[in-house]
């Protein structure tokens, strides 16, 4: 077999793997649109949910996933960003370093159920919060920070060398380089991994089972006082997201509309996933065609 030939096949093996991969994902996007699109309303994305009866919404999920993701992303990003500059730009080949990153991958690997029980032991019973939107978001931050930290350093490694040397050559010393110069380069990187961490997080269930709870409180969106305990904002109240209540609906869900709730639900979230993934890739490339002015 010549070289040529041996290209050829490998092309088409790569296109093959890709084409698979667009098309599983493409069929997948399409069944559920399919069956969960048609019951998108505006009753349906604002209305609480129903125990027994038909006609409920989905509106307090929405609403909690977008908080916990909120809260999730004040404790990860600070976080991850300071863990990738070390990384990138202080750490050296040592034990030290061989131990954050063992200590990453393993983190990478843990199965979200295993970091929903560990929240459960800590955030959840001795802290003594209970089932809380906070304890849901620093379980979620746990999942999320090793993908933050590797985003994070490999953004900075991508900032070429010319330019910290012209900074340093200027005068600046190590911080001010990091913080005036390779951290705006790299911004637009950072920003992308942001988002696509958020995605992560408004779809995951299994660690929030445990951490958030499964259900919700009556809201009240006229009460802005954090501590009430039916305000929205409160992050010390349980809090049942949409992806904790498509599980919860199609275990346990008594409704006779369980199939319009369920299909709709999953419609949403898949819509949303998929938005936060389209809003990484165009804003990262719109930040970076405005900084690089091409």
């Amino acid at each position: 077999m010549n070289s040529r030939l041996a290209d050829r096949i490998a092309t088409f093996i790569f296109w093959t793997g890709a084409l698979l991969v667009i098309t599983v994902l493409g069929a997948m996007i399409v069944y559920i649109l399919y069956h969960g699109g048609k019951y998108i309303s505006w009753d349906f994305l604002t209305k609480p949910p129903q125990v027994v009866r038909a006609g409920g919404g989905i509106g307090p999920q929405i609403f909690n996933s977008f908080y916990l993701l909120f809260l999730s992303m004040v404790f990860t990003v600070p976080v991850g960003l300071l863990g990738g500059v070390y990384l990138a730009e202080y750490a050296r080949n040592n034990k030290l370093t061989e131990a954050i990153r063992l200590s990453i991958e393993t983190l990478n690997s843990l199965p979200s159920i295993v970091v929903g029980l560990f929240g459960l032991l800590v955030f959840v019973n001795m802290t003594g919060w209970g089932y809380t939107l906070i304890s849901g978001a620093l379980a979620l931050a746990v999942i999320n920070l090793p993908l933050m930290v590797r985003i994070s350093e490999e953004s900075i490694r991508g900032v070429p060398d010319s330019l910290r040397e012209a900074s340093l050559a200027l005068g600046a010393n190590h911080w001010q380089t990091i913080c005036r110069v390779v951290l705006p380069s790299a911004f637009p990187g950072l920003i992308s991994g942001a988002i696509i961490t958020s995605g992560r997080v408004f779809g995951e269930a299994a660690a929030l089972l445990f951490t958030a709870g499964m259900s919700s409180p009556a809201l009240d969106f006229s009460q802005w006082n954090i501590f009430h305990p039916a305000s929205p904002l409160n992050p010390f109240r349980p809090a049942e997201t949409l992806a904790v209540h498509i599980w919860k609906v199609n275990t346990e869900g008594l409704i006779p509309d369980l199939r319009r709730v369920a299909d709709g639900s999953a419609a949403v979230l898949i819509l949303v996933v998929l938005g936060f993934n389209l809003a990484a890739r165009w804003l990262g490339r719109k930040i970076y065609r405005q900084m690089t002015a091409t």
